[in-house]
């Protein structure tokens, strides 16, 4: 079975023949250039189509996107950007230190229809300095614990907004690790929804955490002070 046939089996959300025809060139895409630029070790169609996709899908289920500004932070070769950004109703920033993964996405994106997507080459903590709380949404997969995550997401978030950590098993006790640097930073734990990758069975979850006040314009500090002293 194709990739996309195994997710119409298994999406969590209803896709259009429109999306499913995007999400098949970006599958196309991650496969045919995978070890140029050294973008996954999930590269049989089943994963793909579980582990990248219907894993992002999840994130249809847990929020609105439709006309948010959202941020892609540490997007890698694309994920959860060009799952998000092929839906739609929102307008994408996929921020990455590695140029080359970003020419992954831009030109994936470029190829599969989808003009919502934008990129933005530069380390987490220095790229805020011009674009500090000025996104709806900000999203995360796979890039550090989150009380670390959280210094250098939430910067980027307006009041009002939302931060989505998308985490595995342990999501639920690094949420309750990271309730200090959340508050700190500006932030509120609101929920912790239940999201598990269809077949898999895996215990992935969705940490959302709402932006009640300014984050303190220290932070967000240096990766090196960030990771050896995450905020308490």
């Amino acid at each position: 079975m194709s990739v996309i046939d195994i997710l119409k089996q298994h999406s969590p959300v209803k896709l259009s023949e429109e999306m499913l025809g995007r999400l098949d060139i970006i599958a196309e895409r991650l496969k045919s250039e995978n070890k140029k630029y050294n973008l996954t070790a999930l590269t049989e169609d089943e994963d793909i189509a579980l582990l990248h996709f219907a894993d992002c899908l999840q994130l249809f289920n847990a929020y609105d996107f439709a006309g948010k500004r959202v941020i892609d932070v540490g997007c890698g070769g694309g994920f959860p950007s060009l799952v998000l950004a092929a839906e739609g109703s929102a307008h994408v920033t996929a921020l990455d230190s590695t140029a080359k993964k970003l020419a992954f996405v831009a030109e994936t994106a470029a190829l599969a229809g989808i003009d919502n997507l934008t990129t933005l080459c530069g380390r987490a903590e220095e790229a805020v300095k011009e674009r500090r709380e000025s996104f709806d949404v900000a999203v995360s997969r796979g890039v550090s614990r989150l009380n670390a995550l959280c210094e250098l997401c939430l910067p980027y978030v307006k009041v009002g907004g939302t931060f989505i950590a998308m985490k595995g098993a342990a999501g639920a006790e690094e949420a309750e690790q990271a309730k200090g640097a959340i508050r700190t930073l500006g932030g509120a734990l609101v929920d912790i929804i239940s999201a598990p990758v269809p077949v898999k069975g895996d215990g992935h979850c969705l940490v959302m955490i709402k932006k009640v006040s300014p984050t303190p314009q220290k932070y967000p500090r240096p990766w090196a002070k960030i990771k050896s002293s995450p905020i308490a």
